[in-house]
């Protein structure tokens, strides 16, 4: 009997992952593009395309693909579209699902890219066991998933969980979203940088960070300056773990988890940006909370975001078929 595998496509700011995903969380392919996101959706999915016929090349009778699982930014699962994504230039409304199950002649199901990495973590990775916690996905963007009692939290109009864009400061940085002071513009890689140059402005310290510019900074960078024990790095990072952590207090307020989970790029930054956030989270809970939160970080690595929507996948494909 062929062995049941789905298409999994996990769609950022920046990077599009897609992969081939068996049951068990067994990634057998997988490739990575550029997302280019200012360009228009008919040109990302041309790219898909001959990036998923080179992604299939390999498979033959021993395999059969069931399901596609995606997972996008401002994707809602109740329409199959991507709404006014602040991150993507494709419009205020695509029709994601509804394209690539035609293009595919199979069963799409969708979310948000940070609702699937939640579902990813509970069946395949660091929340394996847990009922109630909260992935934040700290990329290009924020963007979080909630699992309550076991189940992904979508709300009324499947949009629940956009602690990226809770407020900050009314008068801070404006985001792609149209608002001024989404957490997003302090608590992203995006977010980092952009405290960097302010820091650069102000302060009058060496720094390598000071030869790189804007548009070439990866949070990688930033990370390495600071375990170097660059000054302007890690006044960065204890800045972003001030506004992240203050912020996640207020979410245990709302929901009790367990545990917050880090994942994306920034999260590679480790105890650089854990300890600060601890910190700062800690000094912010009302007292029947304290001690009790526990900040992890996700335990696979950028190339497995696929098997967030590839959870979404199977966990579509098994309720069908129970």
């Amino acid at each position: 009997m062929a062995q049941k595998i789905v298409l999994a496509i996990d769609i950022g700011g920046s990077l599009t992952k897609i992969g081939l995903v068996n049951e068990n969380g067994k990634i057998l392919e997988k490739r990575v593009f550029k997302t280019n996101a200012q360009d228009p959706f008919k040109i990302f999915v041309e790219k898909l395309k001959s990036e998923i016929k080179i992604l299939t090349a390999g498979m033959d009778s021993t395999h059969k693909l069931i399901s596609i699982g995606i997972g996008a930014p401002n994707a809602n699962s109740l329409t199959g579209n991507i709404e006014n994504p602040p991150n993507l230039n494709w419009g205020p409304l695509t029709p994601i699902s509804k394209v690539i199950g035609e293009m595919f002649k199979l069963p799409v199901v969708l979310t948000n890219d940070a609702n699937a990495a939640a579902l990813g973590e509970m069946k395949f990775g660091t929340a394996k066991g847990m009922k109630n916690f909260v992935v934040l996905t700290l990329g290009t963007g924020l963007g979080s998933g909630i699992i309550s009692e076991g189940r992904l939290l979508i709300g009324e109009h499947a949009m629940a969980g956009e602690i990226g864009h809770v407020n900050v400061n009314p008068n801070g940085r404006r985001c792609n979203c149209g608002l001024r002071g989404c957490l997003e513009t302090y608590a992203s890689v995006t977010g980092i940088r952009r405290t960097v140059f302010e820091l650069i402005a102000e302060m009058s310290e060496d720094s390598p960070l000071r030869k790189i510019s804007f548009e070439d900074m990866t949070g990688e960078h930033i990370s390495d300056a600071a375990l170097a024990g660059d000054t302007i790095a890690i006044m960065a990072f204890n800045k972003t773990g001030e506004i992240l952590g203050g912020k996640m207090a207020d979410s245990v307020a709302h929901l009790d988890p367990e545990a917050f989970i880090l994942s994306g790029g920034l999260s590679k930054a480790g105890d650089i940006l854990l300890n600060p956030i601890k910190k700062f989270m800690e000094l912010r809970l009302f007292s029947a909370y304290k001690g009790k939160v526990k900040v992890l970080t996700s335990n696979t690595t950028s190339s497995d975001a696929v098997l967030g929507p590839a959870a979404l996948a199977w966990s579509a494909f098994e309720k069908h078929t129970l």
